[in-house]
């Protein structure tokens, strides 16, 4: 076996450098890959193009980063929680590409089959549609995507054996696992990490072929974004 194992989050995103494209796994910020974020705003690389569903919170996840402005191109689903993010976007900072979620996934997806487009009817007739190929399929049309061309896949799993084999636990089993099939290079970072053959295999949900590196992360703070409360009556 080739040992993927490496020692933390630092070593793990060395070769991470200027105009990188990476995808962050994590819905809102569940899921997310805290210590390999906090590593690259130590180390302060920039001109990113982030693939992400979400772009973080102003004071956490991937908002740390715009924060530093390290980002150059957001490509992402939902942006509504970070008011850095749409300061640096209407200031014209920021590059953004907004995708619906199921076709930021599927784009996902066929980079880890090996597809090199998808066809779906999500965005035709809108601006998401504008300057890309339609194809009409039994009388309906379909908008043309390419598949995600990610030097790096930066995810976060509950468990993981030093092998890669990822399990991931609830609501962070979101773009997680679609995301480790699709970088050229995939980085795990696990809360626990354990021996080959401790995790069930029926209970493993990305195999560790997919994985290049994995880490057992620390200090996960698993913020909140939006912390709603029932008032005693």
């Amino acid at each position: 076996m080739i040992n993927k194992v490496v020692s933390g989050a630092d070593e793990a995103i060395r070769d991470i450098g200027d105009g990188k494209t990476i995808m962050l796994g994590g819905f809102g910020l569940c899921g997310i890959p805290e210590n390999c974020i906090s590593a690259l705003v130590k180390k302060g690389v920039k001109d990113l193009i982030c693939i992400s569903n979400n772009a973080g919170v102003d004071d956490f996840g991937i908002g740390l980063m715009l924060k530093k402005h390290q980002v150059k191109k957001m490509i992402s689903s939902y942006v509504g929680e970070n008011a850095e993010f749409e300061r640096q976007l209407l200031s014209g900072e920021l590059e953004v590409e907004l995708i619906p979620q199921g076709t930021l996934a599927t784009r996902c997806m066929a980079a880890g089959y090996g597809m090199p487009a998808i066809f779906t009817p999500a965005g035709v007739g809108t601006e998401v549609a504008e300057g890309k190929e339609i194809r009409n399929f039994n009388g309906k049309d379909y908008l043309m995507e390419y598949a995600f061309d990610a030097d790096f896949a930066l995810v976060k799993a509950w468990k993981g054996d030093k092998a890669g084999n990822l399990v991931f636990r609830s609501t962070s089993r979101n773009f997680n696992p679609v995301m480790a099939m699709a970088g050229k290079i995939t980085i795990a970072e696990v809360e626990e990490l354990v021996e080959p053959g401790e995790l069930d295999p029926d209970h493993i949900h990305t195999p560790g072929v997919y994985v290049h590196r994995i880490f057992q992360g620390s200090d996960y703070e698993k913020r909140i974004e939006q912390r709603t409360v029932r008032t005693k009556n």
